[in-house]
């Protein structure tokens, strides 16, 4: 019930519809099989059946819609969008990134001023239209404050907009394009719609891409482009929190969509080495391929439990409760980042099968590494985590009991949200994850984390280190897998997940954290004291042969043979 399984799939639905939803979509892909998906993926075919699908099905419009402007059925609900981006990414990234780049260009819109623009976009949802966010640029990616595009002011109290976007999705089909820009002479910014059928605006060419080959992925350009007030849809303050608080929520899948890469490879794999034998032995008898497997496995389960959970807490925001800000980076950069790791370790199982062209895999292993880049630098998320450090350990608040969100509610606050005042943000005391838990390798990474706090209290960083950008990105680094086991753990007491399974996820903890004190140890210069703490960090995870093949048997040899997309493969097995 944890990964998703399209032939037997269950999952907690508050409604008829969000099934549905998932269910049909489930068998159009199905219907398409596996031979149609690589096809397309291999000779780039923009993928106008799934949006006629989509077009047919109002899906865009359920889902993306927030309550009051759509259909009865349609809410902005994170726990379904999140599940939505699982399921596509599943089928091909490619898929995946049209309902993205919508989910942010719509983001401006819902958070901005412009009531009959919300209303313009809604209309378009329900007529099947993608959106796209015109926000990066060529020379500038994401700099915000760099934006060349431009906005100069007419008489008529409109403007003309000049500039290039570029790395925009979307752009060949986008009705609307979301648009960030600045009103020159005041340099205040502003967030604008663009109607792509209007001559000013000119798609100057498709930028080809070694993964998402379908996808349309586009430089752009407005030459004297009209904007009239109406077409205004943010400016000043809001559109630049418009700008953050959209690719906060908007980005907030690329986790998702590593998570549905990685189960659908994990399937492959598992179904490949289970019939396999050689030497006389099935594959998955011999110990390092059961090895290579379970941590994989067991790496998956985590980011799903992770992902899950940050969605509860985003869900639970308020003005009162902003603990989702740190929940929010953390879920992205790094589960996409052990959706990396995930690949890497299937593709030892997988080995040349894994680079021929009629399996699943070898689009994953050329898409798995886009979410981690698409979100942007790691070091950018790392410097967003480290604020929130001193609130975490010491800045304790109660807050009521954060459940399971699965429940039909329009998360509006989203839409509401606010940048700025992250170091004042307050958590409950850190430690309540661990009470009533006695799992070996558990308590042994409690003991990293209190030696962690230990390290903030008597020695933290001197005024130097502080001033050393990449030393507080390492002590970032080990904060992150502190607040990553967080979310583990709440999540399997909700899940009910087994003690060995949960032993099993925290070996692999206990050596990411050692992985990243070492790397504190080897590339800084530090004080003799915190030298010596940092190696008392350095911990080995409880090693029980009993408890790893139980998880073996229980948990990752059933998934033999549980799903295979569309057609069976043939072809010759290589050894």
């Amino acid at each position: 019930m944890i990964l998703f399984n399209p032939k037997r799939y269950d999952r907690w639905h508050a409604d008829e519809r969000s099934k549905e939803i998932v269910l049909k979509t489930i068998a159009f892909f199905e219907d398409k099989g596996l031979r149609k998906i690589k096809a397309d993926d291999e000779g780039r075919v923009w993928y106008e059946d799934f949006l006629a699908f989509i077009r047919q099905e109002h899906i865009f419009a359920a889902l993306l819609t927030p309550a009051g402007y759509g259909a009865p059925e349609s809410r902005w609900d994170m726990w379904r969008i999140s599940e939505y981006s699982e399921v596509l990414a599943f089928y091909g990234l490619h898929y995946w990134y049209a309902w993205q780049v919508s989910i942010l260009g719509l983001g401006p819109i819902w958070m901005g001023s412009n009531e009959d623009m919300k209303h313009e976009a809604a209309r378009l949802l329900a007529e099947g239209g993608i959106f796209a966010f015109g926000l990066s640029e060529r020379e500038h990616g994401s700099d915000l404050y760099a934006t060349e595009m431009m906005l100069l002011p007419q008489e008529d109290g409109g403007f003309l907009a000049r500039g290039e976007k570029y790395y925009i999705g979307n752009a060949n089909k986008a009705p609307l394009i979301s648009t960030f820009g600045k009103v020159q002479g005041t340099g205040e910014f502003a967030f604008f719609a663009v109607r792509t059928g209007h001559g000013g605006y000119e798609c100057v060419r498709r930028i080809n891409t070694s993964g998402m080959r379908p996808a349309y992925v586009a430089h752009c350009k407005l030459t004297d482009y009209p904007v009239a007030p109406e077409d205004l849809i943010s400016r000043g303050p809001l559109a630049w929190e418009s700008a953050l608080n959209t690719v906060n929520v908007g980005k907030f899948g690329l986790g998702f969509a590593s998570i549905g890469i990685c189960t659908h490879a994990l399937y492959e794999a598992m179904g490949h080495a289970g019939s396999r034998v050689l030497y006389g032995r099935p594959v998955t008898d011999f110990s390092n391929v059961r090895t290579l497997l379970t941590e994989a496995f067991t790496r998956l389960i985590a980011m799903k439990l992770c992902g899950m959970r940050a969605v509860d807490y985003l869900r639970c925001a308020s003005e009162d409760d902003r603990r989702y800000l740190l929940f929010n980076p953390i879920a992205k950069m790094k589960v996409t980042a052990q959706g990396i790791k995930v690949m890497d370790l299937l593709h030892e199982v997988m080995a040349a099968r894994g680079f021929e062209q009629d399996t699943y895999f070898e689009m994953a292993i050329r898409d798995i590494g886009m979410p981690p880049r698409l979100e942007g630098a790691e070091r950018i998320n790392l410097a967003l985590i480290i604020k929130f450090m001193s609130g975490y350990f010491f800045a304790h608040q109660d807050y009521p009991e954060v459940p399971r969100r699965a429940d039909p509610a329009n998360d509006g606050y989203l839409f509401r949200q606010h940048t700025g005042g992250l170091s004042k943000i307050q958590f409950p005391d850190y430690r309540k994850c661990y009470e009533g838990v006695n799992i070996p390798s558990v308590l042994v990474f409690r003991e990293q984390v209190e030696l962690f706090k230990e390290f903030l209290i008597k020695i933290p960083p001197t005024k130097k280190q502080a001033a050393d950008i990449d030393y507080m990105l390492g002590v970032g680094q080990l904060f992150t897998v502190i607040v990553y086991a967080q979310l583990i753990l709440e999540n399997a007491k909700i899940y009910k997940i087994d003690d060995d399974l949960v032993n099993e996820i925290f070996k692999f903890m206990i050596k990411d954290f050692d992985g990243s004190v070492l790397s504190m140890v080897a590339s800084f210069d530090n004080t003799h004291e915190q030298e010596a703490l940092f190696m008392k960090m350095i911990k080995k995870p409880i090693l029980e042969r009993q408890r790893s093949n139980r998880v073996w048997e229980r948990h990752v040899s059933t998934l033999k043979d549980q799903y295979v997309t569309g057609e069976k493969e043939d072809g010759r097995e290589h050894a």
